[in-house]
């Protein structure tokens, strides 16, 4: 069987108006199925009903071409807006053109996985506490809350692989699994892009990734995205410190060589999006194994010149390097090893901590929907939740807080809070000050803090923490 296509549009030409479609791709730029959405997008069926990590960087062949085609009916993500830019798709969300599902990224393979596998649903710990819980089914297993989530099938799949043969057996590279595989099993017609295409038998069945079987379609790639100049997120320089009280407070890159210095050898960690992805460059040569929600175990610091691999990233999109021993695999094993305990810790960004332990970050006021990412598997499922951040928002507005007024993202989870001024551990019913940056006293600290905290009788010094 031939499944070769002669051309994008080709491949798409029977995705008809109303159709249910599974867009594979990471973060806002990373391996989407680009010639196949440019294609589908020239096609025009409207009416679409999308499920994707993110629609990805607009202006750019990603998903999000479709909702600027106004081509999405409804949209299931786990990426609907970023903070400081409201894209088409909020825009036709928040004026009724496109409704809108938030999924956690563990929760959306999950059920796609499911699917694929002819299950009906999955109970899940990921979301319980959070407006995603909703209406649905609570159950308790061995103590603990789970969330039943029903499984996903799509009409078809658009997926993104680096080789394919004319039987459809498809190879990835390097870290670019993630959602390829759930998705493709999900679909009841997959097309699959790919850079090349080989004969039968060319791909040695070892190197095989994803069988034939799940792919209906194979299409040579015609249009390439460059990520080497793609705009990533805005983000201040790592060297970058804020000041309170007229005093600068630790930069981010020190702020993140204290979380490093928390972290115990032989340990398996992951590292949130944002300030979190700066710990990485301060492991070295420790026996830590660093896990991405995408598909990396095993990779080291940052790449911050040109000669980074564009298929190794880590989840918020940052180019890294594999370190010995490292291994590839898709976001379905990523979230088995965060959910079943094998996680000793996670270091999660936030816009803000609750004096219970309530963790925020997925979504501020005004924002239609968010990101919530892995966050909530990730934090029901680590030993030890590090919560990551500045002490204070730019406006001075305290982010450590007696209650989280912002969408909770997972409940009572945060054991230590890193920021630019504190060290601060879980103690009873709240936390305890353990340290504070140099030039900085413990009052002027609290005074900045919106929650009660204790005090430890020895207040250390953050920078002598490394």
């Amino acid at each position: 069987m031939d499944k070769v296509m002669a051309s994008p549009a080709q491949a798409v030409a029977d995705i008809r108006s109303g159709a249910s479609v599974g867009v594979a791709g990471f973060g806002v730029a990373h391996r989407f199925p680009s010639s196949l959405i440019t294609a589908l997008g020239e096609l025009g069926p409207t009416g679409l009903t999308v499920y994707c990590n993110g629609l990805g960087q607009p202006g750019h062949p990603t998903a999000h071409l479709l909702a600027d085609n106004h081509q999405i009916r409804h949209l299931v993500t786990c990426f609907s807006a970023r903070p400081g830019v409201v894209s088409e798709a909020e825009r036709q969300i928040r004026a009724g053109q496109m409704t809108l599902e938030m999924v956690p990224q563990g929760t959306l393979v999950e059920r796609m996985r499911a699917g694929g596998a002819g299950l009906a649903a999955v109970y899940t710990p990921a979301g319980f506490g959070s407006a995603v819980a909703d209406g649905k089914d609570i159950r308790y297993f061995g103590g603990r809350p789970y969330v039943l989530e029903h499984a996903i099938t799509t009409d078809f799949a658009l997926i993104r692989g680096h080789r394919a043969d004319r039987a459809g057996n498809v190879q990835f590279r390097g870290g670019s699994r993630n959602f390829n595989v759930s998705f493709a099993k999900a679909a009841r017609v997959t097309i699959a892009e790919v850079d090349e295409v080989v004969e039968t038998g060319e791909i040695p069945p070892e190197a095989v990734d994803l069988p034939g079987i799940f792919v209906t379609r194979v299409v040579r790639s015609t249009v390439q995205m460059d990520v080497t100049n793609l705009p990533m997120r805005v983000s201040r320089p790592a060297t970058s410190a804020r000041a309170y009280l007229g005093k600068p407070a630790l930069t981010r890159e020190q702020v993140g060589r204290r979380v490093a210095a928390l972290l115990g050898d032989d340990w398996v960690v992951n590292l949130g999006a944002g300030l979190p992805t700066l710990v990485a460059n301060f492991i070295g040569a420790r026996p830590i194994l660093l896990h991405s929600e995408n598909g990396l175990l095993n990779y080291g610091e940052l790449v911050r010149d040109d000669s980074f691999d564009a298929d190794i990233h880590d989840a918020g999109g940052s180019f890294v390097r594999m370190r010995p021993g490292g291994s590839f695999i898709d976001s379905v094993t990523s979230f088995e090893i965060a959910r079943s305990g094998r996680l000793d810790a996670v270091v999660l960004g936030a816009y803000q901590v609750g004096r219970n332990g309530d963790l925020a970050n997925w979504a501020v006021p005004g924002m239609t929907g968010g990101g919530i990412g892995g966050a909530m598997d990730l934090a029901v499922g680590a030993r030890q939740v590090i919560a990551m951040l500045e002490h204070a928002g730019s406006d001075g507005t305290p982010k450590l807080v007696e209650r989280c007024d912002f969408p909770i993202t997972t409940p009572g989870c945060v054991a230590v809070i890193v920021t630019d001024l504190a060290l601060l551990r879980r103690a009873g019913d709240g936390f305890r000050l353990d340290e504070v940056a140099a030039g900085f006293t413990a009052a002027e600290v609290i005074g900045l803090t919106g929650m009660q905290v204790s005090v430890a009788d020895q207040i250390g010094v953050l920078q002598d923490g490394w």
